[in-house]
């Protein structure tokens, strides 16, 4: 087992090394993907622990073999290069099987939040036009109560359960394990769409974003770089599947280096450490919001001994970091700045406290990033007399954005974009420095230190971040705006001391008729829970500014304080039954973090 203090190859410059070393031929060899490689793997790693999950453990071997009977169904269902298939299942390996599986043929897999119900099920599926869709069985309810809407799709369950939908588990059984002759399935190409991966964005709905098999490449090898993946690492991953994060890169950071992944359907603080120390975990991948829990929780403790060498993730900020690090006993942390629809990442290779990655002079000319003056007002970056961009100076606050590269060789710069062209062509920013030029919009705002690095100030626009999912407050305001007793409505984040992101606040303007047990009742049924408003303040009516602009900016500083207002706010406790009115002894219950939400 490797030992967890032992992180000497692990140092800044030799880890932007290998990860440069690992990704090169990429791009030189653009018939292989992971689907492909997966059985070069099987070959070198055989009867090695690929995949550990709850219900089975899956080796390389037996990895390439349920990839490769996946693959054959998708064939035998007519399945060809450009179509889509929508997956819906929690973490498990046939997960990644299905997927691998499926994108061998050239297909598309959409991977769908497995939260979703409703209408934003209904959104999310269609906004791909899929002619499949593969959902666990636990989800067959959910599917079954918007069935009618979804036109000519044709649904598949996956496991045992109370449905009567055909079981595309059961229909592999008696297909080959071999892999499948590229001349009776063409290899798909690096360059050729593989997955969508959902993401909100800065406005509206979710966008299904284009992921390319490069990036798939691209992502695994970079990780395995940085973290140094070895053949007898563990990684431990609880993280969604349905992201980028959960479902690629704590998985292929591990796998192109032989190495096993432990996974787990959710997070759970109280098993945490004893899955660590059970599976001799040697890499965990984190999100901001699982550090804070660890931290928060009385029964996450850290047992001595553990084989923790490195954890990778984003959002661990400042204030808990080194409290994390030490209590934790954590030799190494990666902490990086990504987005799936992205041209560029950060990675903090040093463990800069605080700071989301830096880029190397060294490599300066191949990640062109910069930070640009930005309007609050009008929610665009400044233009100066010339009308180009004004970069910030250093510590000033502005807009992350990046060069979208056209060359071939630099597929990494590219901007893929979504499956909504209207919406990716509001990612780009033209004209910024030269004429002619076009960059990236992060949605962004950040800050570069003198010594170069980045720290994370907030994003632009309206989405916010709760529970380690981003709400669109479009989506959630125009749930809230159907309910018979309001007449309208605005949603915004606020925050919350001792949590991550930002909680759910709704404004609404009702009739007398309005019954908040009700309402509660509405956006139970109508949104995951990670979207509905955790507050609900009464209003007579919204306010507007002189362009008939709602004043969200004045309720958003205004918060959640029940004595700064004369309306009445209600708010949602976590696990309690419905909504209740805010008063001033709850209000300072949850600044001091005495009530959660």
């Amino acid at each position: 087992m490797t030992d967890r203090c032992d992180d000497s190859s692990n140092s800044p410059l030799k880890a932007w090394v290998r990860a440069l070393e690992m990704t090169a031929p990429i791009i030189r060899n653009p018939s292989v993907t992971l689907p492909t490689r997966i059985g070069e793997l099987a070959e070198k790693f055989g009867p090695a622990v690929a995949l550990i999950g709850d219900a089975e453990t899956l080796t390389y071997r037996e990895l390439a073999q349920r990839c490769n009977r996946y693959a054959r169904w998708a064939l035998e269902q007519g399945i060809a290069s450009g179509d889509v298939v929508c997956l819906m299942m929690t973490n498990c390996p046939d997960y990644v099987a299905i997927w691998l599986g499926i994108t061998r043929t050239g297909a598309i897999v959409s991977l769908i939040n497995t939260h979703l119900i409703g209408d934003s099920l209904v959104h999310a599926v269609t906004t791909v036009a899929p002619r499949h869709v593969i959902i666990a069985a636990e989800f067959a309810p959910v599917f079954a109560a918007v069935r009618t809407r979804l036109h000519e799709i044709k649904l598949w369950a996956h496991g045992v359960g109370q449905h009567s939908l055909p079981r595309v588990d059961a229909d592999i059984h008696g297909l080959s394990g071999d892999a499948i002759p590229s001349s009776r399935c063409p290899l798909p190409s690096i360059s050729d769409r593989a997955l969508y991966i959902y993401t909100s964005g800065t406005t509206g709905l979710p966008k299904a974003a284009n992921v390319s098999h490069h990036r798939l490449m691209q992502w695994s090898y970079w990780f395995a770089g940085l973290l140094d993946t070895r053949s007898t690492d563990r990684m431990y991953n609880c993280l969604p599947m349905y992201h980028s994060i959960g479902g690629v890169v704590a998985v292929g950071a591990p796998l192109v280096n032989g190495g096993s992944i432990v996974l787990r359907p959710v997070f759970s603080a109280r098993q945490f450490w004893d899955d660590i120390v059970k599976w001799e975990c040697t890499l965990f991948q984190y999100i901001g919001e699982l550090c804070r829990f660890l931290l928060q929780s009385t029964s996450a403790v850290a047992p001595t001994g553990h084989f923790i060498r490195i954890c990778c993730g984003n959002g661990l900020r400042g204030d808990i970091w080194r409290q994390f690090q030490e209590r934790f006993q954590i030799p190494k942390i990666l902490e990086f700045y990504a987005a799936t629809e992205a041209n560029f990442s950060l990675y903090n290779c040093e463990g800069r406290v605080g700071a989301i990655g830096r880029i190397p002079s060294f490599l300066a000319h191949r990640f062109p990033v910069a930070l640009v003056r930005f309007d609050v007002l009008t929610g665009e970056p400044m233009r100066n007399a010339t009308g180009f961009c004004e970069p910030c100076t250093a510590d000033e606050v502005g807009e992350a954005i990046s060069k979208i590269s056209h060359d071939r060789e630099d597929a990494g710069g590219r901007f893929e974009g979504y499956t909504d062209k209207a919406a990716s062509e509001r990612k780009v920013l033209r004209n910024v420095f030269a004429a002619g030029d076009a960059w990236f919009r992060s949605g962004d705002l950040m800050r570069r230190d003198t010594s170069g690095f980045f720290y994370f100030v907030d994003r632009v626009g309206d989405t916010f971040r709760w529970k380690g999912e981003n709400v669109s407050t479009t989506e959630v305001a125009e749930i809230v705006s159907r309910y018979p007793g309001v007449t309208d409505s605005i949603v915004y984040g606020v925050t919350v001391p001792g949590t991550e992101g930002r909680a759910g606040m709704a404004a609404v303007a009702c009739k007398e008729t309005f019954d908040i047990g009700e309402f509660e009742k509405h956006v139970a049924e109508s949104l995951p829970d990670y979207a509905r408003p955790v507050f609900v303040r009464i209003q007579g009516k919204i306010e507007m500014t002189v362009t008939f602009k709602p004043k969200k900016q004045d309720l958003v500083r205004a918060g959640f304080d029940p004595t700064g207002t004369t309306d009445l706010i209600y708010v949602k406790e976590r696990d309690a039954v419905g909504y209740v009115q805010l008063d001033a002894d709850m209000f300072e219950r949850i600044q001091n973090g005495a009530m959660r939400l």
